[in-house]
């Protein structure tokens, strides 16, 4: 016997959080619950302000229209929702057992907040995440050539979500001297267009990572010179053939995968760690965006002095 169950939370943020230029204060989002016999899966469909292009609501009409077809029996199509998608593929494959229990819990840190405050957070961090583009682009570089030279064996990941002029990545570049270049991972979406980034990575050195560009319509995987690697965001991209599709398709290529929160849940998170060490084993991860949130859901993540809310806690917006 089939039935499901769907949840929605929604979670305050830490005053400040910034998603694409704008401050948000709450993360929404559903829960979806499949039961059939003896076995259960979870799922999460929450998309991500400024990011996704289906609000809440569609995404919710869109996940009830596909749970009344698999509890009468049918099976989950392409809604063509990526966050739909998404949630209902990964709560199947968790109730069939198709994804393995074993994750990735490393956790890269997001740098945010003062400098001295962050030189103590990251004492003995190998690797860790920054946003640029926030801020005035000489700061960033500022910034960056502040935290490599007080940390000699930190490296970073840099995300700049498409906010740079050609300019404005000069500026930057300017104040980060070669020698630390090389310490930079690599760089996520520096300007504005896929072009002006390639140009950029070949001027400078830096390598670049497609995050938005891999989720463009017509985007084909394939080495080129200055590419390290795809920023792969499920919730974003879709069902998790398609996720792994697109992690054949870069690996087969010769690019690193790092798998990427879209700020999800603590539920949502662990399911990201249990992909990235299935799908990613040796690249660590980035899912240091639960700090972000005021509570954790369902199921916590570990070592997170989070309080965590039941299912019992949260809104049934429909069942059957």
């Amino acid at each position: 016997m089939r039935s499901a169950t769907l949840y929605h939370y929604c979670l305050p943020l830490v005053p400040g959080t910034v998603l694409r230029d704008r401050h948000v204060a709450e993360r929404d989002g559903l829960l979806v619950q499949l039961r059939h016999g003896a076995a259960e899966g979870w799922g999460e469909v929450a998309p991500l302000p400024g990011f996704s292009h289906e609000t809440l609501p569609e995404a919710q009409a869109a996940v009830q229209a596909g749970l009344a077809v698999w509890q009468a029996g049918g099976e989950f199509t392409a809604s063509g929702v990526p966050s739909v998608d998404w949630g209902l593929s990964i709560a199947l494959a968790e109730l069939t057992g198709a994804l393995p229990v074993a994750a990735d819990f490393t956790t890269v840190p997001l740098c945010h907040g003062d400098p001295d405050a962050l030189f103590a957070r990251l004492a003995g961090q190998k690797l860790a995440k920054m946003k640029v583009g926030l801020y005035e682009a000489v700061r960033d570089g500022m910034l960056v050539t502040l935290l490599l030279e007080a940390l000699p064996d930190l490296h970073l990941r840099l995300d700049a979500n498409r906010s740079w002029t050609p300019e404005k990545a000069r500026q930057f570049a300017r104040y980060v001297a070669p020698a630390l270049r090389k310490r930079i991972a690599f760089l996520e979406e520096p300007c504005r267009t896929p072009q002006a980034s390639r140009a950029f990575a070949q001027e400078s050195g830096i390598p670049l990572a497609w995050d938005e560009t891999v989720r463009d319509d017509g985007f084909q995987v394939e080495a080129e010179p200055g590419l390290a690697a795809l920023v792969i965001k499920p919730m974003l991209m879709g069902s998790l053939a398609q996720v792994q599709a697109r992690i054949r398709e870069a690996q087969s290529a010769g690019l690193a995968v790092v798998i990427s929160s879209s700020v999800e849940s603590s539920l949502g998170l662990t399911q990201l760690a249990r992909l990235a060490a299935w799908l990613t084993p040796g690249t660590a991860p980035g899912l240091d965006t639960l700090p972000l949130m005021a509570a954790q859901l369902v199921r916590p993540w570990p070592g997170s002095a989070l309080p965590l809310r039941h299912a019992a806690d949260l809104q049934v917006v429909w069942s059957c």
